[in-house]
């Protein structure tokens, strides 16, 4: 059963898990409360609510939730295809400890050789030996380089090292994996835009994507992350992790409606081979329930 058809138990009246969602009720629903606990965030609650309401559909739950299928799908729609003519296109991906950065570079990798483009590794995260180690493994895995450099050296020169070996050896993509930061805390913050100045030297365009990696356990802190990091870096896209687990999933919408930033991929396991693309349709289906 979905996240959502849960909800629907707890705020409509009279709704049980073999009950369909009736057509309507005595009293109005509280659409708020209900999408908040979705996760879906204030600024796309508020605006939701006031859309059924204006609808008169607050008593009417089925046809409220045609209304607000329709509405997600709408807002996620995948962005515009960005042709990168650079060589190498260069993917960074930033997020905080924990959120599955290393493994999404991999992850990444695997689906980039699927495609047929040769791709080289930069780990720029210094200051924990074992990450390193981590991405060096999957390198070895997959069959393909890692630019590294002893813990405690500036992530941006081994960020410069990394173009430089990735544009010698002619590889069509370049993923820097960055170290795990705190949005709030300014001073680690500014370490990773560092990173990002110095890859705009190499190539004006560069990075061209910048990717924040969260962990959909977390909930609306997603939306936290997303702004913070969205302030100081302009993220161009999210790649969602644990999305096998407990994640109900409405901070993705969240996120695409307050800073327009999309989601373009989705990890539910820990294999290289469980990543896929971002499908609106799908997600939309899953989030909702049939």
């Amino acid at each position: 059963m979905s996240f959502w058809k849960k909800l629907v138990q707890k705020f409509v009246p009279g709704t049980t898990a073999d009950s369909a969602t009736p057509l309507e009720v005595e009293s109005e629903i509280d659409w708020e409360a209900l999408l908040l606990e979705a996760d879906l965030g204030l600024t796309l609650t508020q605006k939701w609510t006031a859309a059924l309401t204006a609808q008169k559909l607050l008593k009417k739950p089925q046809a409220a939730e045609q209304f607000l299928r329709a509405e997600m799908l709408k807002l996620l729609e995948p962005p515009a295809y960005r042709l990168i003519l650079d060589k190498p296109e260069v993917i960074m991906l930033v997020g905080v400890n924990g959120s599955g950065k290393t493994t999404s570079a991999a992850k990444l990798t695997q689906l980039s050789l699927n495609q047929g483009k040769t791709v080289m590794l930069g780990a720029c995260d210094t200051f924990r030996a074992a990450a390193v180690d981590q991405l060096q493994v999957w390198g070895e895995r997959l069959a393909v380089p890692v630019i590294s450099a002893p813990p405690g050296r500036d992530p941006a020169s081994v960020a410069f090292e990394s173009y430089e070996q990735a544009e010698k050896a002619g590889s069509d993509l370049l993923i820097i994996d960055t170290a795990g930061r705190m949005p709030n805390k300014n001073n680690l913050m500014q370490e990773i835009m560092k990173v990002k100045r110095v890859l705009a030297k190499k190539s004006p365009d560069s990075p061209h994507h910048t990717w924040l990696v969260v962990d959909g356990t977390t909930g609306n802190n997603v939306l936290f992350q997303a702004q913070e990091f969205h302030q100081t870096l302009q993220l161009t896209g999210l790649i969602v992790t644990k999305m096998d687990s407990s994640a109900k999933g409405g901070m993705i919408a969240a996120v695409r409606a307050e800073l327009g930033v999309p989601t373009l991929y989705i990890g539910r396991g820990e294999q290289a081979g469980d990543l896929e693309s971002f499908q609106p349709h799908s997600f939309v289906e899953s989030f909702f329930g049939k």
